[in-house]
């Protein structure tokens, strides 16, 4: 079994079933904020991999669903700036195992973690049809949380 590191937003239900699923694999979690996180341009954007610019983009944050930004219209560099600016724009989860990286529950590799050929109901906000976003969560923990099996 793996030690994932696994960035979320805290209080995020989605993120809740997923680091649930990964710990019910039997994997054990680091898990840390990506609101908190002190993110580089460089270290960011290693969690992207070939992914067009759009699919980096979390198409929950309320900036993408106010139409305020349009990943589609994004390019690469831009996108990353915004995201160190406003990091609920970063997909997520960001995930880090075995040297690895994603940003998403829908590629590699969480596919593997899981035992799964895709995630099915794991990837996406589990508040689709909400008019208002989430609660902003309670002051960042700038530590880490280790969820064991």
């Amino acid at each position: 079994m793996a030690t994932v590191t696994f960035y979320e937003k805290p209080g995020c239900g989605t993120n809740a079933r997923q680091k649930q699923a990964l710990a019910a694999a039997g994997h054990t979690l680091v898990v840390k904020s990506l609101l908190a996180e002190p993110w580089t341009a460089a270290r960011l954007r290693g969690f992207f991999g070939d992914a067009p610019v759009a699919a980096w983009f979390n198409p929950a944050a309320p900036h993408v669903k106010s139409g305020a930004v349009d990943p589609a219209a994004v390019g690469a560099d831009a996108a990353i700036a915004m995201m160190l600016a406003e990091p609920l724009l970063i997909r997520r989860p960001l995930v880090e195992a075995d040297g690895l990286r994603c940003a998403g529950f829908d590629r590699e590799p969480v596919l593997s973690l899981l035992g799964l050929p895709e995630p099915g109901a794991l990837e996406g906000c589990s508040r689709p049809h909400a008019h208002t976003p989430c609660p902003e969560p309670a002051a960042a923990s700038a530590g880490a949380e280790t969820v064991r099996p």
